[in-house]
C-alpha cells in the first residue's frame, strides 16, 4: 500500500478459523485501530470485524517506527491472540501453530489484500460491501447491517459514531 492513498484492506484469520467469533478478540483489533489513528499512523473510514476476517477502507500516512501501520496491526494482535488464547488453555493455540525460525504461530494469513480507491464510486461500492457482509446468507449474523456493532456501518446511517477513530469517507471525495 501506498503511503496517503485510499484503500480497501481485508486481513484474514489463518486457515479461516474463527477466532473473532468472541468480542474480546474483536476489540484487540479495535484497540489496535484506535491505537494507530491516535498517533496519526492511520485515517479509518470505514470497517467490519467478522468472524474469520477484516475488511477496511483506510489511509496509511505513515511508518510505525520501522514497521508499516499494517504490520503493526497484524504482529500486535498476533501477540495478544496468543496471550489471551494461553490464558483460556493452551490446546487453543494448536490450530495456530506452524513450523517456522521466528515463530510458533500464525494467526493472520500472509496473503492480505489491498485494492486503492481512486473514485467515489468505488469507494462507495466497497462501503456497501463490507456493511452487507453480516447479513450475507451464510453468515446471518444481523437482518440490519446498522445492528452489527463491530462495524462503520451506523456511522454512516444515523451518522453516529461509536469508535472515536472512524472519519467520513466522503469529505476524502
Amino acid at each position: 500500500m501506498e503511503m496517503g492513498g485510499i484503500f480497501f484492506w481485508t486481513a484474514t484469520i489463518n486457515k479461516w478459523k474463527r477466532l473473532l467469533q468472541k468480542d474480546e478478540f474483536k476489540d484487540v483489533i479495535i484497540d489496535s485501530l484506535q491505537y494507530l489513528s491516535d498517533k496519526e499512523k492511520v485515517d479509518v473510514f470505514g470497517f467490519i470485524l467478522m468472524p474469520n476476517h477484516i475488511h477496511l477502507i483506510w489511509r496509511v500516512n505513515e511508518l510505525n517506527g520501522k514497521e508499516s501501520p499494517q504490520g503493526s496491526l497484524l504482529k500486535y494482535t498476533a501477540h495478544m491472540f496468543q496471550k489471551m488464547l494461553l490464558r483460556e488453555e493452551e490446546g487453543n493455540l494448536l490450530p495456530y501453530k506452524i513450523k517456522a525460525a521466528n515463530k510458533k504461530y500464525e494467526f493472520w494469513q500472509r496473503d492480505s489484500l489491498a485494492i486503492p480507491l481512486f473514485t467515489r464510486k468505488v469507494a462507495l461500492q466497497k462501503l456497501n460491501y463490507i456493511h452487507k457482509n453480516p447479513l450475507a446468507k451464510h453468515w446471518r449474523l444481523v437482518n440490519n447491517p446498522c445492528d452489527y456493532k463491530y462495524s462503520s456501518a451506523k456511522y454512516y446511517e444515523s451518522g453516529k459514531k461509536n469508535f472515536h477513530f472512524l472519519k467520513n469517507l466522503w469529505v476524502e471525495f
